[in-house]
């Protein structure tokens, strides 16, 4: 198969696998996604999840957590990892949101990445999710996947998501990332497929 008819077929099946894509992460209006995007850097959705309603039950917006101490966010939020650096990131980011953007989360990818603790991944998560503005996060099963279906070289995030982008069409991009990150968490994991044991890496190369 060319490049393009692998992107093709790829689409077509996770379709057929994921025609739902749910956010794997609970949350109930941008802000709120905003904070747990950025906790689940090196840490997974599922404990994420079992840490925000602790932290959004003693603030869920950004005007409530600027008023919480460091500490005390630090503290509820330790099991994600990171946790020195990521409470302070939620203190300062909730700060500016209220100082700079009305309280409000900024739809715009500038205004986004720069937030403390934002980078272009987190900010792609919640345009795309919150905003409905069409983007491509890539994560590491999306980095993996794209290299291993032979989608993009795969050197960086920046060359995957653009090669990715120009591969599948806009309007999917948004439901797309999600179904590779679903597909590369239950079918094809780092150890778990080889290149050839998968359906889609069956398919596709088999």
């Amino acid at each position: 198969m060319l490049k393009q008819e692998r992107a093709r077929h790829v689409h077509h099946r996770l379709e057929q696998l994921y025609p739902e894509t749910p956010i794997p992460l609970d949350h109930t209006d941008a802000y709120t996604l905003l904070v747990a995007v950025l906790l689940s850097a090196q840490c997974t959705d599922v404990r994420v999840n079992r840490v925000t309603p602790a932290l959004f039950a003693l603030a869920d917006n950004p005007h409530a957590m600027m008023k919480v101490p460091v500490e005390q966010i630090r503290e509820i939020i330790h099991p994600c990892g990171l946790s020195p650096r990521k409470s302070v990131a939620i203190s300062g980011l909730s700060k500016i949101i209220v100082e700079q953007h009305g309280g409000e989360v900024p739809a715009d990818f500038a205004a986004l990445e720069a937030l403390p603790g934002v980078g272009h991944k987190t900010a792609s998560v919640v345009m795309a999710q919150a905003f409905g503005v069409a983007a491509f996060p890539v994560d590491t099963h999306i980095h993996r996947l794209a290299k291993r279906w032979k989608l993009s070289p795969g050197k960086n995030v920046e060359q995957v998501e653009h090669d990715l982008k120009k591969l599948f069409p806009r309007e999917s991009w948004n439901k797309l990332h999600l179904q590779i990150i679903f597909y590369g968490r239950e079918h094809c994991t780092a150890r778990g497929c080889d290149g050839k044991s998968c359906l889609l890496c069956r398919e596709l190369f088999g």
